[in-house]
């Protein structure tokens, strides 16, 4: 029999400082014509003092708040990040310290974009083995410190920020289920989007300089093309398993990229705009932060309200993309 999987509180967390798009044209060669007609965005949160530690903290600490519960009653931490505060210890490891509280179980995820998503996913079935387990799932990025400022393709796009939930087992009845989650991959196109510094096939030597592999390099116009197609793929896919369709969706969360991205999704699967979910104009593309910003913000306005059906949908590099259904 299987064990239902539910969130029980959701926060999120984002720096003080904000770059407007005019803040930008002081330094790159760019307007906010130009960013805001192929992007949507007019402006992305950036760390000062914080780290990619003190987001997840900021976000934790609200999604357990919202879910009333101590953070020594979890038993599982699991981050989605590729901007952590360093390759080993895990963020999530850190992350207990920080909260007070140690013998869980701790581990990052690395999906890019789709991080979060695929964290429910992991948390889902780790409930389903252990129905008493409470879960907390983080996604967070300083993209900010992984940006060519020199590079007015990308680094317009990026924001920082992390968002959480928690999880656990509940009854088919009670509010948040999730319903479903569906994952995919494709390694083959996946040198679209990288960051190619620091890998074992790129290590670091004593004296080298820094260049463009430190960074993000992305191939936009090949990433919008599998973007769209992916997320409206596999979208429809989890609608159709559950026997559902575009007019049973009462609220569509896509990752939130850009807004070229957002509505071609939302037309191809024939869901009204008003029902579509839109924050990327006020935090740009927070990688594996954008979906948990999103639910939780959606959350706390209203915009999602009890009974709704939720249709959550992602892509990012790997390639990675994903779904995931829960009734609130």
């Amino acid at each position: 029999m299987s064990t239902f999987s539910h969130v029980r509180g959701l926060g999120f967390h984002v720096p003080e400082r904000i770059y407007t798009n005019a803040d930008l044209e002081k330094f790159v060669d760019t307007n906010d014509e130009w960013i805001t007609t192929r992007t949507g965005i007019k402006q992305r949160h950036v760390v000062e003092d914080e780290t990619c530690l003190d987001l997840v903290y900021g976000a934790s600490v609200k999604a357990l708040a919202d879910a009333n519960m101590d953070a020594d009653e979890l038993t599982h931490v699991i981050i989605a990040t590729f901007t952590g505060d360093m390759p080993v210890p895990a963020t999530s490891c850190v992350l207990l310290e920080r909260l007070g509280i140690k013998n869980k179980v701790a581990m990052d995820l690395s999906a890019a974009c789709s991080g979060f998503v695929y964290a429910i996913e992991v948390a889902r079935a780790l409930i389903n083995l252990d129905p008493s387990a409470k879960i907390l799932i983080c996604g967070a990025e300083v993209l900010t410190s992984r940006v060519n400022w020199e590079d007015r393709s990308t680094c317009v796009l990026f924001g920082d920020g992390a968002g959480a939930a928690i999880l656990t087992a509940g009854t088919e009845e009670e509010p948040g289920r999730v319903l479903d989650t569906l994952l995919s991959a494709d390694g083959k196109p996946a040198l679209n989007l990288t960051i190619k510094d620091s890998g074992s096939a790129h290590p670091y030597r004593l004296g080298d300089t820094v260049g463009k592999e430190n960074f993000i390099e992305m191939q936009g116009r090949e990433i919008y093309k599998h973007a769209v197609r992916s997320m409206t793929a596999i979208s429809t896919e989890i609608l159709a398993k559950h026997g559902l369709c575009a007019d049973d969706v009462d609220v569509l969360l896509p990752h939130q990229a850009n807004m070229r991205i957002i509505g071609a999704v939302g037309k191809k699967l024939g869901v009204p705009e008003e029902k579509v979910f839109v924050n990327v104009d006020k935090y740009g593309n927070t990688s594996a932060a954008s979906i948990p910003i999103a639910l939780a913000e959606a959350k706390e306005s209203g915009f999602i309200k009890n009974g709704d059906l939720v249709l959550l949908t992602t892509f990012g590099g790997g390639l990675t993309w994903g779904a995931s259904l829960i009734r609130f």
